[in-house]
């Protein structure tokens, strides 16, 4: 998209803004977002689906005092814009105070808008993305031992965001996404298994040779054949990286400021304190170059920046947005995400567990028996209480080497005593904005036969 169509998205924007001003708003903001995607979805051989989608939301929060109102419309047109932003502000005057609410303060905004190399531009046909999609498939059938198939799909998507505030804020940028992935089946009758991989990156030069997510995916589900179900007991879990990020998505919910004002986390008492080993270190990182959540700018217009939310098992930071800082007496730390239709509320960007210097291999050697983990189902972290408990399959490991798969087995424990005895492995891969490299976990109870 032309630089000129992000000015004019800007200047809608600010239109907007005026308008909802002149209805009787003390201040407001605006939000913008136009979007194309395509994706497909290929089976045996055959087109099961094809979408298409190319739209666009407008949105306009208002506030007359501390009463604010949010209204959205996929209605661009100038001549609807009047009775948006007197909707808004009549809807403002009919609800109660909130004295939290607000734009975020003039000396708060961000001034530069970084280029994070989030977008590119390339396009592709829907007869190339099926292309993409018989490639994965088939290189996926051709596994020896691979008897159905799920099917491949294929997709991209570009958006544009546009955010301008009374406040002086005026900021837009584009992303874009590419998708590549496949599932198969091994096996028959009772003894089916499945297994799966994608590639999916904001640059398509980036994405994994898409054959060898085929082969992957294919590979993955032959070696799950004939699983078995151990004994209960109590031994060391490794979550491979594929399924690790479950434990930073729980504590990216611990340490959302939202919750933690609140009082529904599990750490809202323990900031400064040690949560978890020396070798556990959590950082957010919007500024991160190609990354999958990467932004440079909030849902509020502010800029934020590197930050690091547990260091060597220490709690250092919340993720906050204007609101949820107010709360807690705080500054925002620039984590607001919205969207057309709805207020900011806290949320993280690229969110990762920094890698330590043993490969998984070795982890997996370490511990000599025990479990790992690389699919999930079900409930995980209760981020209330701390309890945790997640329906898992995977290998059973045996003197330092994968002897079987397993499945229909539970893991459980208290994840804070997790968290202590946390080690990381090397193998940390940034792949869905919420990453881990793969984590061993002492001491859980695997329930099996």
């Amino acid at each position: 998209m032309a630089d000129t169509e992000l000015g004019n998205a800007l200047d809608l924007l600010d239109d907007l803004i005026a308008r909802a001003k002149r209805a009787g708003a003390d201040s407001a903001d605006a939000l913008r977002i136009d979007g194309k995607a395509l994706s497909v979805q290929r089976r045996l051989g055959k087109i099961e689906e094809l979408t298409r989608s190319d739209g666009g939301d407008l949105g306009l929060r208002v506030l007359v005092g501390r009463r604010q109102a949010i209204v959205s419309t996929a209605d661009l047109r100038p001549e609807s814009l009047d009775a948006l932003a007197e909707r808004a502000v009549a809807m403002a005057n009919a609800v109660p105070e909130d004295r939290f609410a607000g734009l975020a303060d003039p000396d708060q905004i961000a001034r530069d808008i970084p280029a994070l190399d989030i977008h590119d531009p390339t396009e592709f046909t829907a007869e190339q993305l099926l292309g993409w999609a018989e490639t994965c498939e088939e290189a996926a059938r051709a596994v020896p031992g691979v008897t159905n198939s799920e099917g491949a799909s294929a997709s991209q998507s570009h958006m544009m965001i546009a955010l301008a505030a009374s406040n002086g804020f005026r900021g837009a940028y584009r992303t874009s996404r590419f998708t590549v992935g496949a599932s198969t089946i091994a096996g028959e009758g009772l003894n089916m298994v499945r297994g799966h991989d994608y590639t999916s990156k904001r640059f398509v030069e980036d994405l994994d040779d898409i054959a060898t997510v085929g082969r992957t995916a294919g590979e993955r589900s032959v070696e799950r054949l004939s699983p078995r179900r151990p004994r209960t007991a109590r031994v060391p879990v490794i979550f491979d990286r594929r399924v690790s990020r479950v434990m930073v998505s729980a504590i990216a919910s611990a340490v959302n400021g939202a919750a933690v004002a609140r009082g529904t986390s599990f750490l809202k008492d323990r900031m400064g304190e040690k949560i978890a080993s020396d070798a556990f270190t959590i950082i957010d990182d919007p500024f991160r170059h190609r990354a999958p959540a990467s932004h440079p700018f909030d849902g509020e217009g502010i800029a934020g920046g590197t930050l690091t939310v547990i260091e060597g098992g220490v709690l250092k930071s919340w993720l906050l947005d204007c609101r949820s800082a107010r709360q807690l007496g705080l500054k925002t730390t620039g984590h607001a995400a919205r969207g057309a239709g709805s207020a900011p509320s806290p949320a993280s960007s690229n969110l990762y567990l920094a890698p330590g210097e043993i490969s998984r291999a070795e982890l997996i050697r370490e511990i000599g028996t025990g479990l790992l983990v690389d699919e999930l189902m079900g409930s995980g972290v209760n981020v209330v209480t701390g309890d945790f408990s997640q329906g898992v399959a995977g290998f059973w490991i045996e003197n330092g080497e994968i002897a079987y798969p397993v499945n229909e087995i539970t893991v459980a424990g208290q994840f804070q005593d997790m968290l202590m005895s946390i080690r990381p492995a090397s193998d940390l891969e940034f792949r869905s904005g919420t990453d881990a490299p793969s984590l061993a976990v002492e001491g859980l109870t695997v329930a099996g036969a």
